[in-house]
């Protein structure tokens, strides 16, 4: 099991936070994800008795014996698994479910797990997602907004397509019960950018979650069970030509509490090509990144490991 130093950072108080209902919203938003990559958001519509309603079946399910649970696995790719994360040997502290939000899954496992008709999970999950999805919408649509792109839905049309190729992940890290040194921390889903357009987490008041600064330091994201995180992906930073980064982020399993976490990850149709707006560059030639489609970047992003820098193979490299 890996085992990091201490952070030195305290829980870092600046991750902006960002009222959706207010007008000047939108610039605040492309701010954030110019300088951070990432923020927080308030009055984002999302319905209490949603959040309450799929965390209480999330929280049923995980509190399950192993045994059971692994009856509604493996991950291949969708369904229930279990410390092992993707192909390529990374591990962590992590239990998960990861569900595609645009085929129609068969709950029937998990139901028969936790002894309740498969409807009531399914609309756990519908509930939240579609309202989910809404918000990242809205926030995607404000982003071309704030970018003064004249269509609107330049972003958010790749989510709202009935092919987009979205997903909807529960992660579960259970109480730290191994013996630590006080010097150490325990990995529970390590160091990666969301591949993906947009990705939206909510979390219960557990403490975990870092991010990567630009000058190189983790910092602590303090837990907030009342708005959601919401952070740049590798598709965004390449339709934006790279004014908007990926953030790296991990989550450290270093409390006696157990965290969930519930994410999004609003992604575009398998087919669709991913390259700069021409609207945010100054002409072809200063184009940072080839052309390619979702699925190519996809494909290439699930055969690296977790921290590998994956847009590396798609940047162009400058003439000498």
């Amino acid at each position: 099991m890996v085992i990091l130093s201490k952070p030195k950072d305290p829980l870092f108080p600046g991750v902006p936070l960002i009222d959706l209902s207010k007008p000047d919203s939108k610039n605040l938003i492309v701010k954030a994800c110019e300088e951070f990559g990432f923020f927080k958001v308030i009055n984002h519509g999302v319905s209490t008795e949603f959040i309450s309603k799929l965390e209480s079946e999330a929280i049923k399910f995980f509190s399950s014996p192993l045994s059971e649970k692994e009856k509604a696995g493996p991950a291949d790719p969708f369904g229930y698994g279990n410390k092992t994360i993707g192909h390529n040997g990374d591990v962590g502290l992590v239990e998960y479910i990861l569900l595609s939000t645009n085929t129609e899954f068969n709950y029937q496992k998990f139901a028969s797990i936790l002894g309740v008709n498969p409807e009531t999970i399914r609309a756990a999950v519908n509930d939240y997602v579609t309202a989910v999805k809404k918000m990242a919408c809205e926030i995607l649509e404000m982003l071309a907004e704030g970018l003064k792109i004249h269509q609107r839905n330049v972003f958010s049309k790749l989510l709202m397509d009935e092919k987009s190729d979205s997903v909807f992940r529960v992660n579960h890290y259970p109480p730290c019960t191994e013996v630590q040194e006080s010097s150490g921390s325990l990995i529970g889903f390590g160091e990666h950018t969301d591949p993906q357009i947009i990705s939206v987490l909510r979390s219960n008041n557990t403490s975990g979650l870092q991010i990567l600064l630009k000058d190189g330091h983790w910092i602590s994201v303090p837990p907030d069970q009342n708005s959601f995180f919401v952070n740049v992906g590798d598709s965004l930073q390449v339709m934006t030509n790279g004014r908007f980064k990926s953030v790296k982020h991990r989550v450290l399993a270093n409390s006696m509490k157990s965290r969930l976490s519930m994410i999004y990850f609003g992604g575009p149709p398998l087919s669709e090509k991913i390259a700069p707006l021409a609207s945010l560059m100054e002409g072809e030639d200063s184009s940072l990144y080839k052309e390619f489609t979702w699925f190519e970047y996809k494909k290439s992003a699930y055969k690296t490991r977790l921290a590998d820098s994956r847009l590396v193979l798609f940047e162009k490299i400058a003439a000498s």
